[in-house]
């Protein structure tokens, strides 16, 4: 097998590659997953718009083509809903995506209520932070569950282990998704409202950097989604997380090379690179966007901490 063919079924655990949170142009969005199809160490894919539906349609007629060239190369397709949503036109939206097939991840509760007893995926937008909320979800056909960003190793345990009768995914590379709201901060920041925003998010390609008022950078801003201006990056925790069985470790779609990021992952899942080599060849990757991990140790969620699998 080949460093570019796909990792399915690896009983070290499977990458994923989680919804595209920014407002990239559709072809740029399209040459994007057609990479990921040939190049990357994923096992499943998650489309779909998550922040905002107006950019729904800018997608939409490649949807079909990327769906089929993912599943061609082995790859999981799941279609992601919003995180928010408002309206009955975005309901009929996710009741859409379940008839027509797909495995779709709810990412708010009123997704729930289209899927019930459809096998689905719960997004990490959907709090699930206790095991009776899990076996809930589980009993209305939940067979996967994307904890929040904010849990602690302790935490991740607790709902991983005992035997979960449902996969659960991790989030361990990318912006953490914070919050999403029902005001537009990219059009406030341009003076625009959120009707007519001139889809100015599409300007930030990785998201608009905010600062402390002593210039410090800690947020991103995302349309009416805020990002943590650092990257979560758990790679010398991947092995407690395999250890607690966690089964899916998302990789959250950033403007790197999200190829590479995939293979370094694959390399340190599979035993084969050190944690950290892995970090400085992931360094080289992404920058000079910080790394950070503090959630899973308890800690602030923007601090760095060293050394503590």
């Amino acid at each position: 097998m080949t460093e570019n063919q796909n990792t399915q079924n690896s009983p070290a655990g499977k990458i994923t590659l989680g919804p595209l949170f920014f407002h990239w142009t559709a072809e740029k969005r399209r040459d994007f997953y057609f990479r990921i199809a040939d190049e990357a160490a994923i096992d499943s894919v998650y489309l779909g718009e998550v922040v905002c539906s107006k950019r729904e349609i800018f997608f939409k007629e490649f949807l079909p083509v990327v769906s089929e060239r993912l599943q061609k190369a082995g790859k999981e397709v799941i279609v992601s809903t919003l995180a928010l949503v408002t309206s009955k036109r975005e309901m009929s939206t996710v009741s859409a995506y379940a008839d027509a097939g797909f495995m779709v991840e709810a990412n708010d509760v009123a997704s729930l209520q289209a899927l019930h007893g459809r096998p689905h995926v719960i997004g990490p937008f959907i709090n699930v932070f206790n095991e009776s909320t899990r076996d809930y979800l589980v009993k209305n056909n939940a067979t996967r569950i994307v904890l929040p960003v904010e849990m602690a190793a302790e935490s991740v345990d607790r709902l991983a282990g005992g035997g979960a009768a449902t996969e659960i995914e991790v989030m361990v590379f990318g912006r953490q998704p914070l919050s999403v709201a029902m005001r537009c901060y990219h059009a406030r920041a341009h003076e625009l409202n959120k009707d007519s925003c001139q889809f100015v998010c599409g300007l930030d390609q990785d998201g608009l950097q905010t600062n402390t008022v002593d210039q410090q950078p800690i947020l991103a801003v995302n349309g009416t989604q805020t990002m943590s201006h650092g990257y979560v990056v758990l790679l010398q925790e991947l092995a407690k997380l395999q250890n607690m069985g966690v089964s899916h470790f998302r990789l959250s779609p950033q403007d790197v090379d999200m190829a590479r990021v995939s293979h370094v992952y694959r390399n340190v899942l599979d035993r084969k690179c050190d944690p950290a080599e892995a970090l400085e060849t992931l360094k080289a990757v992404t920058d000079t966007v910080p790394f950070i991990n503090g959630f899973w140790h308890g800690s602030e969620g923007f601090a760095w901490v060293e050394n503590r699998a």
